[in-house]
């Protein structure tokens, strides 16, 4: 039990997620997380109302599998294997990021003035979500995929304009956290 308690170092993850890659790149299979949402919304019946959701989505079965693996993943590491959640971070960083507005830095695996339910409640927190969900939809769509599926998936084929996404996805966050989060919060 002692071995899924601890985070796995990076020579048995790192090795681990290599050989999914090299499998799923021989089946003929691509990993993204994005696409799932256009798989779902084809599912429940969008290709009725737009012709970007009329494709055969039961070639997709196999990711919504990875899809529902993550959410129940997920949820057994958080409820069932996890002493500690708090998410080991610089002490510089957490400073900084108290000094922000964020108390729980360094304490929560997620910080609650965003994610937790009072956002709700406030117009401030509300709009950031709603933001930050449009931009991410909107990116993930431009690029052609999320983070995981270029920085993984297209990385591990080799493939050019997935560089280009990861390239653009770090210069992104970098801006976002030097930039726009001093001025938001």
């Amino acid at each position: 039990m002692e071995i899924l308690l601890k985070p796995w170092p990076w020579y048995i993850a790192g090795p681990l997620l290599a050989l999914t890659m090299f499998l799923l790149i021989m089946l003929g299979k691509r990993f993204g997380m994005s696409s799932n949402l256009r798989t779902l919304c084809t599912l429940c019946g969008a290709g009725r109302h737009s012709d970007f959701f009329k494709f055969d989505w039961k070639s997709q079965r196999w990711n919504l599998v990875v899809v529902a693996g993550v959410v129940l993943g997920g949820f057994i590491g958080s409820n069932l294997l996890s002493s500690d959640t708090s998410v080991a971070i610089n002490p510089n960083t957490v400073v900084e990021l108290q000094a922000l507005g964020f108390e729980s830095a360094g304490t929560a695996y997620l910080p609650k003035e965003l994610f937790d339910v009072e956002v709700f409640s406030d117009v401030k927190g509300i709009i950031l979500l709603v933001l930050g969900g449009l931009f991410v939809g909107f990116g993930a769509r431009y690029a052609g995929g999320c983070t995981s599926g270029h920085a993984i998936s297209g990385l591990s084929n080799l493939q050019l304009p997935s560089l280009i996404a990861v390239i653009g996805f770090f210069i992104g966050g970098l801006f976002t956290v030097h930039v726009l989060f001093p001025l938001i919060f």
